[in-house]
């Protein structure tokens, strides 16, 4: 016959062996959930969080100051003192980077002549160098994707077949399988890449003007970009139509136009024939 032991007041209830071991339990479980659930945060956070976009220092500050100057009187009463953009006239500059503003600026969609559903390429409104110093006042306080050092023919990779590809998965629904372009919703289109230069090319893929997405360097590496280019240039220079006559560069869709109405015109001939016999 076992007797309970009658606590004193003020004196504690001692604890077993066990209890002891099941509350270290607890604590080191609740211990490592935390860990891992910190853990996991924090890959989530690195796979998912944006790049940050910082300002980078300009190497020609004589250059920046001139596209300062540029930029005040051509740019800031739509895009803001401070490249903040200015509702319903201009979006912000911060982080678009100068491969952007090369392109919008060397094919003429900026500065803008009015608001529209899609800028339409025009006649260059700044020289070269000044579109470069614009350029370096945007990188200079904006921060953002730069074009590579490497121009023209430089910009071409070795491998056109391997551009194709990428293309046909990336580009194509919009621009067509030889460039052609083509229209999209609300007034946008995708437009033709006859002409455009190997730097524009990179810079559109690089920054994603209008509807177009944008491709960094980890979705399409630079020598994929340039093989792209390659592609792009192998189906837009004229010299790729071995077959006979080009029919516009359209690609596959006269071909099959052609297998379409002579389908149409051979069932319908099969059913007034059954139909005769009938």
């Amino acid at each position: 016959m076992t007797t309970k032991k009658i606590l004193e007041p003020g004196e504690e209830k001692p604890v077993s062996k066990r209890a002891r071991s099941t509350k270290l339990r607890r604590k080191l479980t609740r211990f490592v959930a935390l860990g891992f659930a910190l853990v996991v945060v924090g890959m989530l956070y690195s796979a998912f969080a944006p790049t940050p976009q910082t300002a980078q220092a300009q190497g020609d500050p004589a250059l920046v100051r001139q596209g300062q100057k540029l930029y005040e009187d051509s740019c800031i009463s739509c895009h803001g003192a401070n490249l903040e953009g200015v509702k319903d006239r201009g979006p912000s500059l911060i982080g678009i980077g100068s491969a952007a503003v090369y392109f919008q600026t060397s094919t003429g969609r900026m500065p803008a002549q009015m608001q529209q559903a899609q800028n339409e390429r025009k006649p260059a409104f700044l020289k070269p160098d000044e579109i470069a110093a614009v350029s370096a006042y945007v990188q200079a306080h904006g921060g953002g994707p730069q074009l590579p050092a490497e121009h023209g023919e430089a910009l071409v990779g070795d491998n056109p077949a391997a551009g194709g590809d990428l293309f046909r998965l990336n580009c194509a629904s919009c621009h067509n399988f030889t460039g052609r372009g083509g229209a999209l919703s609300s007034g946008k289109y995708a437009p033709t890449l006859d002409g455009v230069t190997e730097e524009e090319i990179y810079a559109a893929m690089l920054t994603g003007p209008q509807n177009m997405p944008k491709f960094s360097d980890r979705q399409l590496t630079p020598d994929e970009k340039k093989n792209i280019i390659a592609y792009v240039k192998s189906v837009t220079d004229g010299n790729n139509n071995p077959g006979g006559n080009p029919i516009g560069g359209l690609g596959p869709v006269p071909e099959g136009m052609i297998v379409w109405i002579v389908g149409i015109a051979a069932v319908i001939g099969v059913t007034l024939w059954i139909g005769a016999k009938a």
